[in-house]
């Protein structure tokens, strides 16, 4: 069962992931790991998988520091069909724009 969900949990170094799950607590990635309070990091919070660490654990880091995090608690955190949608219709409205400048410039 560990190896089925180290399979699905297969994230590589410089990924960007999602805390899925509130944990009791989160544990520093120091070299003497600390407990803290889970407020630390919240739910939804997105951060930079650093390495991989033994038993499952990954480092990872989000803006208040590097933790060590199970793959479990993790989702790959990609949104990119919404941002190409943008940048379609960002792209679309460009051209008219910037011939409405070239107007207005060659007017003055």
């Amino acid at each position: 069962m560990s190896e089925n969900q180290d399979l699905e949990h297969d994230f590589q170094a410089g990924d960007q992931v999602r805390l899925m799950n509130a944990l009791p607590y989160i544990k520093t990635a120091d070299p003497m790991p600390m407990l803290r309070p889970p407020n630390v990091v919240s739910i939804g919070e997105e951060g930079t998988i650093i390495d991989r660490r033994p038993g499952g654990y990954w480092g990872v880091r989000f803006s208040k520091g590097i933790f060590l995090m199970e793959g479990r608690n993790l989702e790959l955190a990609v949104d990119e069909p919404a941002d190409e949608t943008d940048e379609a219709a960002d792209e679309e409205t460009d051209p008219a724009s910037e011939s409405e400048t070239d107007e207005a410039k060659s007017e003055d």
